[in-house]
């Protein structure tokens, strides 16, 4: 059963509000939303509806009453079979248009651009043809942008994952051609034909009717070119595509449908509502089907008039009264309910005169100049350990030029350069600069190695006429006289030398072998060896 809550109460009645206010917060939670609009939603944009006392269908009686018996037959496919009706609807569209033009995006429209921006509008399905959805920036099906390029205009493709409004009776911005059904944008050339009850030829065409006949072939029938609407009793161009999209997004599971601005005559969208409502109740969670305390808020109708009794079972609220108050109030208990949805997160852009804030906020000036050229040195990364060149005047020449050669790498440097200086690097690695003046004295000598209980006290004069001595025998690195040099050498020679030059010296006798001849000898039973022929021979 459908429950009707009249929005203007909502400030008297505690249910009622407590009622939309839980709608409220259904819109917050849900992430798959599913919204079908209708003309209802443009009629504060100064657009007027089609079934209500003052819209299109009692606009279009009244003012042909000798062309069309109802308003509504001025919008079906069988007024082209007569010239003086067709003639009409070509001045009537245009009319049309023009308001269309002037107009701008009302609360609602926005309301479903918010949606999508917050990633929580799975699709939009309309039923208007004023494409106010597109200016907010959704996508519909029937905008150029939605169709992918090919050489065909009639054969482009239409780009599903990118769609964001479904448009399900066409678009007004658009012109079609009833013979080779080329899309065109609607420009001001086909408003001024449309206005005067004709209609443009077909440029698609003509061109190929031109062609050929250049080359003296049988010319082709040129079509003309009528807006790129749909009419009752006639086929969507989309259809196919309009399937797919539909079933793919019943498929995906959405949670909740919102139904604005329509009164839902139109066979093909009670439909469409239908299968929307049947998978969404389907899909319930299992809390919300336990508790029956609550009713679930998941197909919601808003609309000033009320839904017939057929969608008694699918409907579950109806809120009576305007869209565009209905939205307002649901953003704003949306700000309440989860106020960090609505924070927006500040983004610095480089500009001319310094870094400002993509948003409401920006940044102070800093309060010394800084040079243009610097301030991109240290933008690029590949130049951020260089210090950037300053204009002032407290800045020494010699700092300006360490600044610009950067430090090379550890592996690169010069074995006694350094990348800090003496004052800055740890106590391991300054170097000494300090100049070698000489050799040291050799009281501050035997410091290092000396042994002063093995060797006497050198003499007074010893410094001016002794030289170092730098032994690996003897590191004691003092000076020494000519005769302990010489003990010291006889004492470092080997000991098979030292008893060479004590034995005395005896002649020395030459024993001389007499060379033995090589005898050939046949083999015999028994090999001789070498001792038996060296018997022989002596």
């Amino acid at each position: 059963m459908t429950v009707t809550l009249h929005l203007a109460a909502s400030s008297s009645d505690v249910h009622t509000r407590r009622a939309l206010y839980d709608l409220s917060a259904a819109v917050v939670k849900k992430k798959k939303i599913v919204v079908v609009t209708g003309a209802g939603i443009s009629c504060s944009c100064g657009i007027p509806d089609f079934r209500s006392s003052d819209g299109l269908y009692n606009m279009v009686k009244e003012r042909y009453p000798d062309v069309v018996m109802k308003g509504r037959d001025l919008f079906d496919a069988s007024l082209f079979r007569d010239t003086t009706s067709t003639s009409v609807f070509y001045s009537f569209i245009a009319e049309l248009k023009k308001k269309i033009d002037d107009a701008t995006p009302s609360q609602t429209h926005h309301f479903i651009k918010t949606l999508d921006s917050k990633n929580k509008l799975l699709r939009s399905y309309t039923q208007n043809i004023d494409g106010l959805e597109e200016r907010v920036g959704l996508m519909g099906s029937s905008g150029e942008a939605a169709k992918s390029s090919g050489k065909v205009k009639s054969a482009a493709k239409l780009r599903v994952k990118e769609v964001r409004n479904v448009q399900l009776h066409g678009d007004i911005h658009r012109v079609r051609c009833i013979v080779c059904s080329a899309e065109f944008p609607c420009a001001q050339e086909h408003t001024n034909a449309f206005l005067e009850g004709t209609a443009p030829d077909c440029p698609e065409c003509l061109s190929r009717s031109e062609a050929r006949i250049a080359r003296s072939a049988r010319p082709i029938r040129v079509g003309s070119l009528r807006p790129g609407i749909v009419l009752y009793d006639e086929p969507h161009p989309l259809g196919e595509e309009i399937g797919a999209i539909q079933m793919a997004d019943v498929n995906k599971k959405p949670d909740m449908l919102i139904i604005m601005g329509t009164s839902m005559k139109v066979h093909g969208l009670k439909q469409l509502v239908k299968d929307f409502a049947k998978t969404i109740h389907s899909t319930s969670s299992a809390s919300t089907s336990s508790s029956s305390s609550k009713r679930p808020c998941k197909v919601v109708f808003v609309n000033k008039t009320p839904p017939s009794s057929e969608w008694a079972d699918i409907i579950d609220y109806h809120v009576s009264g305007d869209t565009d108050s209905w939205t307002h109030k649901v953003l704003e208990d949306w700000k309440r309910i989860r106020p960090s949805d609505w924070e927006i997160q500040q983004t610095l852009v480089a500009a001319e005169d310094g870094f400002s804030v993509a948003g409401a906020f920006k940044t102070a000036k800093p309060s010394t100049a800084i040079d243009t050229k610097a301030k991109k040195q240290v933008l690029k990364k590949k130049d951020e350990n260089i210090a950037p060149e300053s204009s002032s005047s407290d800045l020494h020449a010699h700092d300006i030029q360490k600044s610009v050669n950067p430090p090379s790498s550890p592996s690169k440097r010069r074995q006694k350069s350094s990348h800090y200086d003496d004052s800055n690097s740890s106590p391991s690695k300054r170097q000494s600069v300090a100049a070698f003046k000489g050799t040291l004295p050799a009281s501050e000598r035997k410091l290092l190695f000396s042994e002063t209980t093995n060797h006497p006290e050198p003499p007074a004069d010893y410094a001016e006429s002794s030289k170092m001595d730098i032994s690996l025998l003897d590191l004691s690195m003092q000076d020494v006289q000519a005769e302990v040099i010489k003990e010291i050498e006889e004492a470092a020679k080997p000991a098979a030398r030292r008893r060479k030059a004590v034995r005395p010296a005896t002649a020395s006798t030459k024993v001389t072998v007499p060379r033995t001849k090589t005898i050939a000898s046949k083999p015999v039973g028994r090999r001789k060896t070498s001792r038996s022929l060296n018997t022989a021979n002596t």
